[in-house]
């Protein structure tokens, strides 16, 4: 079978879909993996076969914001905290539902007509290509990067969209626009409104991918608790990542933080030696290790600390963390701090908090081994002729 994965160009949506397009290629299928540039090394060391399409979903945003014009008017570079929330709503529903569905519509209009696969895997936030595939007559299946989290004015946006594209028609209703849809948030977890919704559900469990990489010394053989630190790769913020560091400080624990490409670890000042701080780290490896972890909330990290186990304190800074938080804290497997109500102090008595109360760890526990128990990325390839059939 020839499958065709696709994937808006960010890590937080190309990466959860590895898994299955890896299990997809071990289990024999030829297999073509669609997204930003530069990703493609990324995929041929994970021995998939690249396609350029789309943009990334920053580019979506400056192009929704008036391309150039926009740079030009802010110095040349503007970061997402920079903008009104009111004025990054407004922009999330152009870039989601008309500028990236636009964009992948016409890259991969031309590559279904080369390659013609039996199935398109998209990613829950890359409809257009759905509407590609349903343009070309491919059967199509929706895989989740996370806890769904709809905007009711995306799907307005997105139908106009398929209306212009003209493949309204084409298309079924609903969240994914009719087709099954491969889920990897768990049931503990995951929107529950939309589980009611009668959308065909296929369960997944979460498979954290992140590129080999070597982890220090004081990190996998160190004495005492490790708290991971993390802010993804979109919240760039040095200064929310030293107040977490100050919180973290008084407790007795070594302490890892991925600053990501967006923060110089310099800039987070002078360290003890218990806190490590890397650009970047494999970030799989790293949940192997840890007592517990701080972020962001974003959806791959969230996924991969539950299928760890791993109690959670989350600062959500973006939408993907306003869902998420709200949804970890209820299972018990973490606690959340709010805007304002993020501190050092605050920090380090959350954490304190689930360092030692076992009611936390034992309900991140519990996720995990529901998790254990969902079908894995093998099972669901076994299942692709049920979606072309």
């Amino acid at each position: 079978m020839k499958v065709l994965f696709a994937s808006l160009g960010n890590y937080g949506h190309v990466f959860p879909l590895i898994p299955l397009a890896q299990a997809a290629h071990e289990a024999g299928h030829e297999v073509w993996f669609a997204t930003s540039e530069q990703f493609h090394s990324i995929l041929e060391k994970a021995q998939l076969r690249p396609v350029t399409s789309g943009l990334t979903v920053p580019e979506a945003f400056i192009e929704a914001a008036g391309g150039q014009a926009f740079l030009e008017a802010n110095g040349g570079a503007v970061q997402a905290s920079d903008i009104p929330p009111e004025v990054l709503a407004g922009l999330a529903v152009k870039a989601f539902g008309s500028v990236l569905p636009r964009c992948v519509f016409a890259d991969l209009t031309p590559v279904l007509d080369s390659v013609r696969p039996d199935l398109v895997v998209y990613e829950s936030f890359n409809p257009g290509a759905a509407f590609a595939a349903a343009a070309a007559g491919v059967p199509a299946v929706c895989h989740a990067i996370g806890r769904v989290s709809p905007d009711p004015l995306i799907p307005q946006e997105l139908l106009a969209t398929a209306s212009d594209l003209g493949v309204a028609d084409k298309l079924g209703q609903g969240p994914t626009l009719g087709n099954a849809y491969i889920d990897i948030c768990p049931p503990a977890v995951q929107n529950q409104e939309f589980l009611a919704s009668g959308v065909q559900v296929i369960p997944q469990r979460p498979t954290p991918f992140s590129e080999p990489g070597e982890l220090p010394a004081s990190v996998t053989q160190g004495e005492g608790p490790l708290v991971y630190l993390t802010f993804g790769t979109v919240v760039g913020s040095a200064q929310l990542l030293r107040t977490a560091i100050d919180g973290l400080l008084p407790l007795d624990v070594r302490i890892l933080v991925a600053t990501s490409a967006l923060v110089d670890p310099a800039a987070l000042g002078e360290l003890p030696d218990r806190v490590v701080a890397l650009p970047w780290v494999p970030q799989a490896e790293v949940l192997r290790h840890a007592t517990a972890i701080v972020h962001h909330g974003g959806h791959g990290t969230t996924m991969a600390s539950l299928a760890a186990g791993l109690p959670q304190l989350i600062l959500p800074k973006e939408n993907d963390g306003l869902g998420n938080a709200p949804a970890v804290r209820a299972t018990g497997a973490g606690r959340l701090l709010l805007g304002e109500d993020v501190s050092a102090k605050a920090v380090e008595a959350e954490m304190r908090i689930l360092l030692t109360e076992g009611a936390h760890r034992e309900a991140a526990r519990r996720v995990a081994r529901e998790i254990a128990a969902t079908p894995g990325p093998a099972e669901t390839v076994a299942r692709f002729p049920e979606f072309v059939g």
